[in-house]
């Protein structure tokens, strides 16, 4: 028995040995052939958007094609869970959002991945701010108008959702609890038609990512009193922040970022992530990235970490006071 443990030790000991120059091998030829980059949401959304501007940037900078794989469905769940499964050599790389590895951990009672352990985070790479936006008919111009309306006749004032348990969901459950106030929630089948109900005036409010709300905006059919990001947006520069209004607790808005499989190799992680940051210099990247209402959020691989771990904490305290868990 004692010779087989030292067998077995020696064994382990000569593989682990063997490993770690073919790592370091396999890092130092990196990346020999495209990388694929997974999407876990459709074509055409901000995570799409982003993924692909920084793909192009990417793929010049590595010297290999970065190409996009979009895997959507159930509420990017399927993509993510692809990303966790696929192999850890840094040729299957994918997207995280605060969906993804922030509210789906905690708003779900079974995801087919594990958002911390199954993962490698890269680098974040850009903040898209959400903006909370009421129809031109509800009397209130600022924030503070329509807290203060919403106190005085609670569960009066309606907001629209992409579906329960979504991020706009979330996001406005957690700001009640925040400002002391009670909304009636109608959630909706996709943003699509949210948007649809609150253009109408069939909802009071809502909120979505700027980029794709700014229209609206901008001809005077919705109504901005808030947004959630790090800093106002220059599109923007009118509309305080939900810090500024005295609401820190609602976090530092959507974030996009990139991930591998659990396992990859930190040479090649650190190689992606200077990558990454090399990209998102790049002139070109920086003026669509404006262009998009996006802000840099480019770090290490292990602040980001610190931002999943952050997200997941915020909304899990968000599901247990709103009582929201989904199958």
């Amino acid at each position: 028995m004692a010779l087989r443990r030292t067998l077995l030790s020696t064994l382990a000991a000569c593989a682990a040995a063997a490993f770690a120059p073919l790592a370091l091998a396999q890092a130092d030829d990196y990346p020999n052939r495209p990388v694929k980059l997974i999407v876990p949401f459709a074509p055409g959304g901000s995570t799409d958007m982003v993924a692909r501007l920084l793909a192009d940037k990417l793929s010049t900078v590595l010297g290999k094609a970065v190409v996009v794989d979009n895997k959507g469905g159930a509420g990017g769940s399927i993509g993510a869970d692809a990303i966790a499964k696929a192999a850890p050599d840094g040729y299957t790389i994918g997207m995280a959002t605060v969906s993804t590895h922030g509210a789906n951990p905690a708003l779900y009672a079974k995801l087919p991945y594990d958002a911390v352990k199954d993962f490698a985070p890269i680098t974040n790479v850009m903040s898209v701010p959400s903006v909370f936006v009421v129809h031109p008919g509800v009397p209130a111009r600022t924030m503070r108008e329509f807290v203060a309306l919403a106190k005085a006749q609670p569960g009066k004032y309606t907001f629209a959702s992409p579906g329960t348990g979504s991020l706009g969901h979330a996001n406005i459950e957690n700001f009640m609890h925040l400002a002391g106030i009670e909304l009636l929630h109608i959630p909706y089948k996709g943003a699509g038609q949210a948007m649809t109900d609150a253009l109408a005036g069939q909802v009071n409010a809502m909120t979505d990512n700027l980029p794709s709300t700014l229209p609206n905006i901008q001809s005077g059919k919705l109504r901005p009193l808030a947004v959630l990001a790090l800093k106002r947006s220059p599109v923007l520069p009118d509309v305080p922040t939900y810090a500024e209004l005295g609401y820190p607790g609602m976090g530092d808005g959507g974030w996009f970022g990139l991930v591998a499989p659990a396992g990859t190799p930190r040479e090649i992680v650190a190689r992606l992530n200077a990558a990454a940051h090399k990209a998102m210099a790049m002139p070109d990247y920086v003026e669509k990235q404006k262009s998009i209402s996006g802000e840099s959020m480019a770090n290490t691989p292990e602040q980001f970490a610190r931002q999943i771990q952050a997200a997941i904490e915020r909304y899990t305290a968000v599901a247990k006071r709103a009582h929201i868990r989904l199958d």
